[in-house]
């Protein structure tokens, strides 16, 4: 397994070097990057004997086949896009792992096969929509998404012709009906594993969300000449609005807030603003707890609105619920894990994956990797060495149990 680690650990970091932005790590959904990330990994599943193909919403997919045809598939997949200015892990390393488990396997076929799933996009950093690669499969691609504009008014729709799919063989990236489960490894991206000494932890549940653009209206006016009476101001707002999500979320015990975009234009320092855009990510385990959250904060940002003479406009991104991950994985990755020397421990995931958008079709599981200082969606994210051959031994452990 030592050989294996070293090189799941070396091709993360080579992927970590196609990026569309030169000194870091950043791939958007279906950048031109993807094309090198696709090269290196389909020429690696080719040599292990697997299908490999692109599917329509740029999914990289590979097929292992079993020595029963009638007897199923499991997939393994994570996410190939990053966030801007991302480390070499969050997402890759969980396909990457994909591949070297096939590989583990000597040639070996397993009764049913294996699909290794490299998904074009998870964070929904270029359309503000997350998960178009996972939700390819359920069929969640619809014509209304794939209107949506990134920042430059490019569709969906048309980013999949530029990267040279056509669009029209989407249903054909469905999961095939006789996938049996989905299992997904990913870095924790949090402190929970390394606080209590366990390099792996099993996903039970992951918190749900909800994403959205908030945007107050006002009147750009001569920053030197109007009165503070006077003033339309819609930055002031967004600023009083952005103190009361923090002061929500630190009051409510689980529940994390957060505006991670603030955009204020002219953008003249010398001008009042006129317009001010806001983005807002709350997460929490309990879906009710969360909307109310959110409808609480939608309510006060009107009231700042009416207060200033302000317009307020609303555009919600995503409503994803939480997701319970299958108990019977649950237990089977538990015991992979325990098979290895950890302690086996459940968590609920505050981060959003792929595997809740295929837990809608497929009984799904996530196998967390420990995260030194926590650290993840930042240049100095990494694993540990001997995290990641616990990682490759449970999940082989864990393919031997079906």
């Amino acid at each position: 397994m030592e050989h294996l680690r070293d090189k799941v650990l070396a091709c993360c970091r080579q992927i970590a070097q196609f990026s569309r932005s030169p000194g870091e790590t950043t791939r958007t959904f279906l950048c031109e990057a993807m094309h090198d990330c696709h090269q290196v990994l389909c020429g690696w599943m080719q040599s292990l004997g697997m299908e490999v193909s692109v599917d329509a919403a740029g999914n990289l997919r590979g097929l292992y086949p079993g020595s029963d045809p009638t007897a199923g598939r499991l997939l393994i997949g994570s996410h190939l896009d990053t966030v801007p200015n991302a480390g070499a892990y969050d997402g890759v390393l969980g396909v990457v792992l994909g591949v070297a488990l096939v590989e583990s396997l000597v040639g070996k076929r397993l009764r049913f096969a294996i699909e290794i799933a490299g998904f074009s996009e998870e964070e929904g950093v270029r359309f503000g929509v997350p998960f178009l690669g996972s939700r390819a499969l359920i069929g969640r691609l619809d014509e209304q998404l794939l209107a949506t504009e990134d920042a430059a008014a490019v569709s969906i729709e048309s980013a999949i012709r530029q990267f040279g799919l056509d669009p029209a063989l989407l249903p054909a990236a469905a999961l095939d009906p006789y996938t049996f489960a989905y299992l997904e490894f990913h870095i924790e991206q949090g402190p929970v594993l390394e606080s209590i000494k366990e390099p792996l932890g099993v996903v039970e549940s992951i918190a749900g969300q909800t994403r959205l653009t908030v945007q107050f209206t006002g009147k750009a006016a001569h920053a030197g000449t109007t009165p503070m009476s006077l003033r339309r101001d819609a930055l002031a707002a967004a600023a009083r609005w952005i103190a009361q999500v923090e002061d929500k979320a630190r009051s409510s015990p689980g529940l994390v807030g957060t505006v991670g975009r603030l955009e204020a234009k002219p953008g003249v320092s010398n001008v009042i603003p006129s317009q001010a855009t806001a983005a807002l990510d709350v997460r929490h385990a309990s879906d009710e707890i969360r909307t109310r959250a959110v409808d609480n904060l939608i309510s006060a940002g009107n009231d700042l609105a009416r207060e200033r003479g302000l317009g307020f406009r609303v555009i919600q991104q995503l409503d994803q619920q939480s997701i319970e991950m299958q108990p019977a994985l649950v237990s089977a990755a538990t015991r992979a894990l325990q098979k290895v020397g950890c302690r086996g421990h459940r968590m609920t995931s505050g981060a959003g994956h792929d595997a809740m958008i295929l837990a809608e079709k497929v009984p799904s599981v996530m196998i967390f990797v420990r995260s030194p200082g926590g650290i993840s969606h930042h240049p100095e994210e990494t694993v540990l060495p001997g995290d990641v051959q616990l990682a490759l031994a449970a999940g082989l452990h864990f393919l031997n149990g079906f």
